[in-house]
């Protein structure tokens, strides 16, 4: 299996609810690492998984919709814990909706799979990994 890997950065505002998320559960930033890793079995024609300057675009893009936001006040968002684990899916979820529409070239069609890690610190950290 091939990867690449391109990272980004996302800051965020947000509150939990439920017990277990202690002082958490009063709104407080969270600032991640984004790493988005685009997998494929076989190298294309050009010899690459994809174009990592495309993969870099729209992982910013995806990124920049959600940065700079108090996430417990977007619509698409209501009720839910918007945790470290589900950013991870929704970055991911947007990317294979990219890939799809053809954002990282016709080649990135062939890619297998796209798995997402937010870095809390540099100690804490999770991840998404789906199909495509």
């Amino acid at each position: 299996m091939f990867s690449i890997t391109v990272r980004d950065h996302l800051m965020v505002a947000h509150s939990f609810r439920g017990e277990v998320f202690g002082p958490a559960q009063r709104l407080h930033g969270a600032t991640f690492l984004v790493d988005a890793t685009f997998r494929r079995t076989a190298l294309d024609d050009d010899g690459i998984v994809v174009d990592i300057g495309l993969a870099a675009r729209e992982l910013g893009a995806v990124v920049a919709e959600l940065t700079y936001r108090n996430l417990d006040e977007e619509p698409a968002f209501a009720g839910v814990n918007t945790s470290t684990e589900f950013l991870a899916r929704v970055i991911a979820d947007r990317l294979a909706e990219r890939v799809g529409a053809g954002a990282l070239g016709e080649g990135a069609r062939e890619l297998c799979g796209i798995s997402v890690t937010l870095h809390e610190s540099h100690v804490a950290w999770a991840s998404y990994e789906r199909a495509l």
